[in-house]
């Protein structure tokens, strides 16, 4: 049934991740799947920003899985710095499209798109990317996207003007170094938490959806 939220376990390469399934309309274009952030501090997919990317992604009918990464909430194993999480993203990737059949759009907040877009960008499911807090200046983590130099995906870059885990500067350096098609939209006045503008990262999501992953 369409609205419905489906509590359900995932087969993880570490365990079991605990995750969520907002069911789609049967008439669905498209699946969706969204990711957490940092889990060594509170990221969860209870996450106020990761929660109003899936409002924005259900709103469209689309089937929504979020997940636990290893070792947060009920999720099994251990936080492995982003490398285990990516192999945890190919097997949430790997269930929503067996279990929809639907092309994805994947969409990643903060640690969540930089462990998630690697895996978004090599499987041939996903048709679109969705970074969101695209993380670069977090001390002693080192975040590299060479990589989107070849992911010729429809890709957003959302972002607060006053991130202080992805200042313009280098997130424009990023955004210049991925391959076309990019969209890149900074709401003003707000940090990396889009504190009292959340709302305007949703609608955000939305009209690039509608432009980008919908058109004619």
């Amino acid at each position: 049934m369409a609205g419905e939220i489906k509590s359900l376990f995932l087969k993880g390469p570490a365990g079991r991740l605990e995750a969520l399934l907002n069911a789609g309309d049967p008439s669905a274009t498209h699946a969706a799947l969204v990711c957490h952030p940092h889990p060594l501090y509170g990221g969860t997919m209870h996450n106020k920003v990761v929660f109003h990317a899936m409002k924005a992604l259900s709103g469209f009918g689309f089937p929504v899985l979020r997940f636990n990464f290893r070792g947060a909430g009920l999720s099994e194993g251990k936080h492995d710095e982003g490398r285990g999480e990516r192999e945890d993203v190919k097997a949430a990737l790997d269930w929503l499209h067996a279990e929809s059949g639907l092309p994805i759009v994947f969409a990643g907040f903060s640690f969540g798109t930089a462990a998630g877009m690697p895996a978004a960008c090599a499987d041939a499911n996903v048709v679109a990317i969705i970074s969101i807090g695209t993380p670069s200046a977090v001390e002693g983590r080192a975040y590299t996207y060479d990589y989107l130099a070849q992911c010729a995906k429809p890709k957003l870059f959302l972002s607060g003007g006053n991130d202080q885990y992805g200042p313009q500067d280098e997130l424009k350096r990023i955004v210049a170094g991925a391959a076309d098609p990019k969209h890149l939209v900074v709401i003003p006045g707000v940090d990396h938490f889009f504190a009292g503008k959340v709302s305007d990262a949703q609608r955000a999501i939305e009209q690039w959806v509608r432009d980008a992953v919908l058109r004619p």
